[in-house]
């Protein structure tokens, strides 16, 4: 690798697909961005027009390439990360999506985990997968997708059908059909792949009834997944690097040490923290993840997952019209401050971890003739780092006792908002400069692929902080303000 080489990140999110050129310093030099529309063909039901998604994709990487002024040809490898658990349903002949997209966030699927719960042994499923039976996770979409569609089911079984999360439809399309493929990470959150032995499981497909004809081959993160149609790009360029968004972030947050933990704030909220080779299993509804898997070696996480975060500002600008940018939040908290009245509980598909409950819904409690819009804004902003507090306070339960948190996000650019979480979750919040985490580690792992850089190492080197919140609020104050926080909570499910 030379100083005129580069790496193209994709980074496909729930809203937005977005692609940055980076240079070898992992600085970037190129980037573009578009919004994409979200399908809501029922309460509860979200989904995405895949091709939608892979002409965004294709747009923002020709856009990045020419933002960043350098040829196809100087792309050295593509590093690709993706909004985990959607499913994607394709002929394999065409490439062409069968149904839309079923995103991570829709809840069609309840009644179907709700009776798997009552026909399987969900510890079983969990032992192996580190998941539960919940909506979240890609088995159950994929099996919905199958019994819904005329004649799917029965073009799967002769192996007419492809399945895969974003990471693996992308790679699909991008290779020209050549390459069916997705890697451990991804894989990890589908429910269909044992963590432990590290691929599909069969009597995992068996309880899910999902054909193992439709799955792809499952490979490491910096592993080489094929190399792009020369039609697309102009050039054969290596994708060496690919892991579903969370895992990216904490790739890209250095968080390379057991006990090490990051969370972030894009349309939802996910902790992670590194446990090394050690797949632990939580005993308060955490879920058990491969983090990475670099030249074979398997490194685990515990994560959190909450379902609205960022979303929940996206609400505020779009759903309600409250503000007109997600800007304007930290103002308004400013001027509105600490607000212990009023209590937003943004369930708006359900409640992730630990509650784990798809049939609670959103409210808002203590509504007055004087709340405004700078309250409401608030509360809002509040309910996200309690959301992150239930998180690290079910890991402090499972054994891991982190010193700081490292954040990322679009969030995460609010002060205001970084102040009151690392009040709420009583240790330090780190953030760094770059603040982009994901597509910097899709970005880092297709540069350890290519050889770029030897080792994780030199990738925590370029890691630098930007600001630190230390605990300021009194410990008292801190858990008051928590405490009606659960008893919301308790409304709602």
């Amino acid at each position: 690798m030379t100083s005129d080489t580069f790496i193209l990140a994709i980074d496909q999110g729930t809203t937005s697909s977005r692609a940055v050129v980076f240079d070898t310093q992992f600085n970037p030099c190129g980037n573009a961005q578009q919004e994409f529309a979200q399908i809501y063909p029922q309460p509860g039901w979200v989904e995405h027009d895949a091709e939608v998604i892979w002409d965004g994709v294709i747009s923002v990487c020709r856009d990045a390439i020419a933002d960043a002024g350098i040829t196809p040809q100087q792309i050295a490898a593509v590093g690709i990360t993706n909004q985990r658990e959607t499913t994607v349903v394709w002929e394999r002949a065409s490439g062409k999506p069968i149904h839309n997209a079923i995103v991570w966030q829709d809840r069609r699927t309840a009644d179907i985990c709700d009776a798997l719960k009552r026909s399987a042994d969900e510890s079983f499923v969990a032992g192996k997968t580190g998941l539960r039976f919940d909506p979240y996770f890609s088995a159950t979409k994929v099996a919905w997708i199958l019994d819904q569609v005329p004649g799917a089911r029965r073009r799967a079984d002769a192996g007419e059908l492809c399945f895969g999360t974003i990471d693996s439809f992308l790679i699909y399309r991008l290779t020209g059909g050549k390459e069916h493929v997705t890697d451990a990470t991804n894989a990890s959150r589908t429910a269909l792949f044992d963590i432990h032995s590290g691929d599909w499981d069969s009597t995992l497909t068996e309880i899910f009834n999902v054909p193992t004809a439709v799955l792809g081959e499952v490979r490491d993160c910096d592993a080489l997944f094929g190399t792009t149609d020369p039609s697309l790009f102009g050039v054969c360029a290596p994708i060496h690097g690919v892991a579903g968004d969370q895992q990216a972030a904490l790739f890209g947050q250095a968080c390379f040490e057991p006990g090490m933990i990051k969370s972030t704030y894009g349309t939802g909220c996910f902790v992670i923290a590194n446990t090394g080779s050690k797949a632990l299993r939580s005993q308060n509804q955490l879920l058990t993840t491969v983090a990475s898997r670099i030249r074979g070696e398997a490194v685990y996480g515990l994560e959190g997952s909450i379902f609205v975060a960022g979303s929940a500002v996206q609400w505020l600008r779009d759903g309600i019209g409250l503000i007109n940018d997600a800007r304007e939040t930290e103002a308004l908290a400013n001027a509105s401050g600490v607000v212990d009245d009023v209590t937003v509980v943004p369930a708006f598909t359900g409640l992730g971890a630990p509650y784990w409950d798809p049939h609670a819904r959103g409210a808002i409690f203590g509504l007055t003739r004087d709340t405004d819009r700078a309250k409401l804004t608030t509360a809002t902003l509040q309910s996200v780092a309690y959301q992150t507090a239930d998180l690290m306070r079910a890991m402090a339960d499972d054994g891991i006792a982190p010193t700081t948190l490292r954040v990322d996000g679009g969030m995460v650019a609010n002060d205001w908002y970084c102040q009151f979480l690392a009040d709420m979750i009583r240790i330090p919040v780190e953030r760094p400069h770059n603040t982009e985490s994901t597509v910097l580690g899709a970005a880092a792992l297709a540069g350890l692929g290519v050889g770029l850089f030897a080792s994780k190492d030199a990738l925590a080197d370029t890691w630098s902080l930007d600001h630190r919140f230390d605990v300021a609020m009194a410990s008292a104050d801190a858990d008051s303000h928590y405490a009606r926080w659960v008893d919301a909570v308790q409304r709602v499910r």
